[in-house]
């Protein structure tokens, strides 16, 4: 572990995309505590202000702390990215890594089915998740979850049709094994490394799409401190106050940035070439 760090901080990417997350990550655990306001706290005389020592980022339509809203936001959008990504990247590896141990007709019939939900857009397909099961949080996040599943059973299974020609997996087999245990604990912990700095980026479209889906009311809903949601609601007064749609905005793009960046920096620091 400390020399993948090193060679990831020798890495320009990694160590830039390793900082903006380790600031995401901070917000996450610390920012409800350090905001200076409630996140719902109304101050109607304070409405559409710019930055000042009162309010650091200004303040929205109802006179909200902009500030305060960001960092609760951050356990909103950043927390239900990864573990939405999280879910999607274990369902999709067990997947791709039984059908590459299965291979055959039912490696072909899997394959072939992923390939069918693969040609629909990730957005189009987490739209139709959330409109069957209802507007809320951890529908998006399950719609997320699901969006996610087919391209990384993809990416699993290319790397676990090289696992599968390994003695020690003829080896397991040839003591009796059953399937179960051949994938979970003879090939899914070897086919990780291309997993992680696949979830990694992936990440980063989560919390994306995470944000279109509460921009388009189909995610988080009012008055919850998201930070699509807060987009959403700011295009409605950005002729009154740039700031209000500026800040999150800007959130979105470092954190997607961040984390795209930290997975580049790891693919290169797990490449046994370099």
């Amino acid at each position: 572990m400390p020399e993948l760090l090193a060679r990831l901080l020798r890495s320009p990417q990694g160590a830039l995309g390793l900082a903006i997350v380790a600031m995401a990550l901070l917000a996450v655990a610390v920012g409800p505590l350090v905001a200076p306001y409630a996140p719902e706290g109304l101050f109607p005389l304070n409405r559409y202000k710019a930055p000042s020592a009162a309010f650091p980022l200004g303040t929205d339509q109802y006179g909200r702390d902009i500030l305060s809203r960001l960092l609760h936001g951050a356990r909103a959008t950043v927390v239900m990215a990864v573990c939405a990504t999280a879910l999607g990247t274990l369902a999709g590896a067990v997947v791709g890594t039984a059908s590459a141990y299965w291979g055959g007709r039912g490696d072909e019939a899997i394959m072939r089915t992923i390939d069918a939900i693969m040609s629909v857009p990730s957005l189009l397909f987490a739209l139709l998740i959330v409109n069957l099961l209802g507007k809320s949080s951890v529908n998006a996040l399950i719609a997320v979850a699901i969006a996610f599943t087919p391209a990384m059973a993809r990416i699993s299974r290319s790397v676990a049709l090289t696992v599968r020609k390994q003695d020690y997996i003829n080896a397991a087999i040839a003591r009796g094994e059953g399937a179960p245990y051949v994938v979970l604990r003879e090939m899914l912990p070897n086919v990780v490394a291309p997993i992680v700095v696949e979830m990694t980026i992936r990440v980063s479209f989560a919390v994306m799409l995470f944000a279109t889906l509460s921009f388009l009311g189909l995610g988080a809903q009012p008055p919850a401190p998201e930070w699509g949601l807060m987009v959403s609601e700011a295009r409605k007064f950005m002729h009154l106050s740039a700031w209000m749609i500026l800040w999150p905005s800007l959130a979105i793009a470092f954190v997607a940035i961040g984390f795209n960046l930290l997975g580049d920096g790891l693919r290169d620091a797990l490449n046994p070439r370099t």
